[in-house]
């Protein structure tokens, strides 16, 4: 058997040494750093801190003053009576589970960044920000307040569940039947070295940044969680490329008609709001996001739009998603007319019944007649209104036609004998005459 030269295991060497040096650039190239404390994202590569979604990022401590009395029991009797079954908004995803969110009294909130939004995924979501929460139970511990949401997230007589009493080989359990999975949260508050003496408007001014309990609208508790720019859209019935369904919905409610579709080989749902002559309003939806807002009004060219605006503001620092190098808005021209600036080109012409290339004739100034030419508007006749009696009182009086004065009546003959005045009765007979004596 031949032992390898001095060269060949140079050759391995220097081989083995590239090998490791590509490995350790690749897992260089690859490390990714994440401060639980911030939720700041750190790129191995560069070095820079890299955005995470506003929603899991870290909030703004509260100023609420704290008294250095520890919590007696009158007053934690006091606080449970005021903040059992209280209601309010959610303003953070709020995680299912056992443990829960940690929330330090005017500190920070735990976790946060990549094991918050894990959290999230892992265990499921109780309730989104916007969402109506209700504080149903709550536990005083050495140096924390224990919340628990929506009916908590254990299971209601969790250890007697293994428990079963009977006699001999008959065994039956002391809890039966099945509660349905628990669907709710835990949120702790926790203070230094003890519970201070605390009134149930400081409790709900240190919860603040994670529950709201103002009275509001369930519109305006979502729209609080939102950006300044994307509540303003919200509010005033406007959709924006990037939205939600769940800020579709607030800002334009129900839709009038949906139509489901395929666009190649992605599916979406057309969303269309209104109905001629008015305005209509056709959002494209694929899975929970909106990738396309078209908008035609009567008489107006529709227009598109297809750049996303919303992944932006839902960003910590803000910054678009990718940069907007143009802007993506599509014009659908109507039929072949175009658009002229007043500008610099002149009107077009009126519409005119000669053909391409001909002129009128030459108009004489001298000769008599000058109506060879353009044609001059038609003055139609004005007909003279009827003369009216008593029209014209001041005036002089009108003609009257000369009066004709009434016919006689026809006078009968004197041998005629007239008719009876009622042609019913007989005429009274004439008597005989007689001869007198001489």
């Amino acid at each position: 058997m031949k032992r390898p030269s001095f060269s060949q295991k140079m050759r391995s060497a220097i081989q083995l040494a590239v090998v490791a040096a590509l490995l350790a650039a690749a897992t260089a190239a690859s490390q990714i750093t994440i401060d639980t404390r911030t939720g700041t994202v750190i790129n191995g590569t560069t070095g820079t801190a890299a955005t995470v979604d506003r929603r899991f990022s870290q909030i703004e401590p509260t100023k609420i003053p704290l008294t250095k009395s520890e919590l007696d029991a009158k007053t934690r009797l006091e606080l449970i009576r005021l903040l059992q079954s209280e209601q309010g908004f959610a303003m953070r995803p709020f995680p299912r589970g056992h443990k829960g969110l940690t929330l330090a009294a005017n500190g920070k909130l735990e976790p946060v960044g990549e094991p918050y939004l894990n959290m999230v995924t892992s265990e499921g979501l109780s309730a989104k920000p916007g969402d109506r929460v209700v504080l149903t139970d709550i536990k005083f511990e050495h140096s924390r307040i224990v919340f628990d949401l929506n009916g908590g997230p254990d299971r209601r007589h969790r250890f007697l569940r293994h428990v079963q009493v009977g006699t001999g080989p008959i065994m039956n359990p002391v809890v039966q039947g099945d509660d349905p999975e628990p669907v709710g949260a835990r949120l702790s508050l926790t203070f230094n070295d003890h519970v201070p003496e605390l009134t149930g408007a400081e409790v709900k001014a240190l919860l603040a940044p994670l529950i709201s309990f103002d009275v509001k609208t369930p519109i305006q508790a979502f729209t609080d969680t939102l950006p300044p720019v994307l509540k303003d859209a919200i509010l005033n019935h406007h959709v924006l490329v990037g939205m939600s369904t769940d800020m579709v919905l607030f800002a334009k409610g129900q839709p009038e008609n949906k139509i489901r579709e395929m666009d190649g080989q992605m599916p979406f749902e057309e969303w269309i709001y209104g109905k001629p002559p008015k305005d209509v309003e056709f959002v494209r939806i694929n899975g929970n996001r909106v990738i396309r807002v078209e908008l035609a009004k009567m008489g107006e060219k529709p227009v598109i739009f297809t750049d996303d605006v919303v992944e932006g503001m839902m960003r910590t620092d803000g910054t678009p998603a990718v940069p907007a190098e143009k802007p993506k808005t599509k014009t659908v021209e109507l039929g072949d007319a175009t658009e002229r600036d007043p500008n610099r080109q002149a009107p077009a012409a009126p519409p005119s019944l000669r053909k391409p290339g001909e002129t009128l004739p030459a108009i004489d100034k001298n000769a008599a007649d000058t109506r060879v030419g353009v044609m001059k508007p038609v003055q139609p006749v004005k007909e003279k209104p009827a003369p009216q009696p008593g029209a014209n009182p001041d005036g002089e009086p009108e003609a009257q036609p000369p009066a004709t004065p009434p016919a006689a009546p026809a006078q009968p003959p004197a041998n005629v004998q007239p008719p009876p005045a009622d042609a019913s009765q007989p005429a009274p007979a004439k008597p005989p005459a007689t001869n007198s004596p001489n």
